[in-house]
């Protein structure tokens, strides 16, 4: 009887260890697959932050090739990227090192953000730099282009300049004397001679040709310019001669044989158009003046 309660105890014994241990490798198990799921959420997270180091380590590179941003700025970026690429590597994961490193990668990313910003920015002024640099060298060139077309207009001037002096010193000019300028006003169609300023009507000039044996039976060309007291060109019945830019009053022309002549013409303007003063009588040939006298208007 002894023996069959020490057998029964003896199963009641091994029943209650088996359960034991059966219900230590339940809990084994169910811990083994839990930590087992952590270590895998662990791992995807850290194949996705070193992969967001990575893209933050490569726009890094990126800014510092492109040298658009802070020198010193950019090797402080690349160098804690690297050493939380590094620290990613070496350690094993556990949820308050992950917490820990997506900090840190937050931080780091807004840091790569200010970055970008600051590279958006001077890459915005670079472009407004290559316009402004653009435009000045449209400038510069619409410039070296007309400094080179007005250097071309200065040297066709000075050539004609040279011409018109070689012409000139080889070109035999007319001799004059006692050039002399009256006025005149009009009684029944008549001119009568007068210094009265308001009363005049017409202007005559007048002017001495020497002899010159060596010119003879040549056309000549003369102009009488009459300037009034602010010297000013009067004109003739409001009509002006214009030679090269000079303007005169009167164009005359003459036949001269090589003796002595006396030349007079008059000029028209309407009564009342002169005030008293100064008047100049000036007598070129071409364009260079042989004569000069005044006469007083009253």
């Amino acid at each position: 009887m002894d023996g069959q309660d020490n057998k029964f105890n003896y199963k009641i014994i091994l029943t209650a260890l088996a359960a034991v241990i059966i219900g230590i490798l339940i809990a084994f198990y169910y811990s083994y697959a839990q930590s087992q799921s952590q270590i895998d959420f662990l791992e995807q997270e850290k194949e996705l932050l070193v992969k967001d180091l990575t893209l933050m380590k490569a726009d890094v590179d990126r800014l510092s090739a492109l040298n658009e941003v802070n020198e010193i700025e950019l090797q402080d970026s690349r160098y804690r990227v690297q050493q939380l690429l590094d620290s990613v590597g070496r350690l094993n994961f556990t949820v308050d090192k992950l917490r820990e490193y997506k900090t840190e990668l937050r931080r780091l990313e807004a840091k790569n953000d200010s970055l970008k910003l600051k590279n958006n920015f001077l890459r915005y002024n670079n472009m407004l730099l290559s316009d402004k640099y653009e435009e000045t060298r449209k400038q510069i060139e619409e410039l070296r282009t007309k400094s080179n077309s007005l250097a071309e207009a200065e040297a066709l001037q000075r050539r004609k300049i040279q011409e018109l002096n070689k012409e000139l010193k080889s070109k035999r000019y007319l001799t004059l004397r006692g050039s002399e300028g009256i006025g005149f006003r009009l009684r029944s169609g008549k001119p009568i001679r007068t210094n009265k300023a308001s009363t005049i009507e017409k202007l005559r000039g007048c002017v001495t040709i020497m002899a010159d044996p060596n010119i003879i039976n040549t056309e000549k060309v003369i102009y009488f310019q009459f300037l009034g007291p602010n010297m000013g060109v009067i004109e003739d019945n409001a009509n002006t001669i214009s030679v090269n830019g000079n303007i005169y009053s009167k164009r005359v022309e003459v036949v001269f044989t090589g003796e002595q002549k006396n030349i007079c013409d008059f000029i028209t303007l309407p009564q009342g158009s002169l005030e008293g003063g100064t008047y100049t009588l000036n007598v070129f040939e071409d364009e260079r003046l042989l004569a000069s006298s005044e006469f007083q208007l009253k």
